[in-house]
């Protein structure tokens, strides 16, 4: 039988990718929504604190092992602007739309337009777990100057890499899995899992 783990997130994106990378370990990863909790507040002033947060969070609430991602946009122009707030970077409650629109307003006409992706693994055996596992994971690109492509979520429609020629929204979802940060991520928390397990 499975071990069950949570999810520290409700977002569906993050769900399917993460479920993908880790069908073939001996976990089922539940998400949050089902245990019926709020999610945590955000109170970190980096992606690694913010992760753990998140982890620590779902983990108390459901007493069992969690995952944790916290991840975001750095824009250079923008001195790393998104970051941490990416997923609220138009407001509290803003949708993908927006944050990808005030992204292209902020950045006008800048032809300074390099970006990456960063994403933080948090892992928790237990929520008093003193030593989490953390995982990195970091993807360069280019914004765009317009949405191209209907894939992925976030910013990706905006996410261009020169080396493909394409948007992140335009890759299959296996072709994003293993370049993004996220499955890079991913793929150094599952080598450490799989020893774990």
């Amino acid at each position: 039988m499975k071990k069950q783990w949570v999810l520290a997130s409700n977002n569906k994106g993050k769900l399917s990718e993460i479920s993908a990378i880790l069908s073939d370990l001996d976990i089922e990863l539940i998400p949050q929504s089902q245990f019926g909790f709020s999610e945590a507040e955000e109170t970190g002033l980096s992606f690694i604190e913010n992760a753990i947060i998140k982890a620590r969070h779902a983990s108390q609430h459901t007493n069992l092992a969690a995952i944790a991602d916290d991840s975001g946009i750095e824009i250079e122009a923008l001195k790393g602007a998104p970051g941490i707030y990416s997923a609220r970077y138009a407001g509290e409650n803003a949708t993908d739309e927006e944050n990808l629109q005030k992204l292209l307003e902020d950045l006008g006409d800048s032809t300074e337009r390099a970006a990456r992706y960063v994403c933080v693994i948090a892992v928790v055996r237990h929520h008093l777990d003193p030593t989490p596992m953390i995982f990195e994971g970091y993807w360069e690109g280019v914004i765009t100057f317009e949405k191209k492509g209907a894939g992925g979520f976030g910013y990706d429609p905006i996410f261009y890499l020169p080396d493909l020629g394409v948007t992140s929204a335009e890759l299959t979802k296996e072709h994003k899995a293993r370049l993004s940060h996220r499955g890079r991520a991913l793929r150094k928390m599952k080598e450490k899992i799989g020893t774990i397990l």
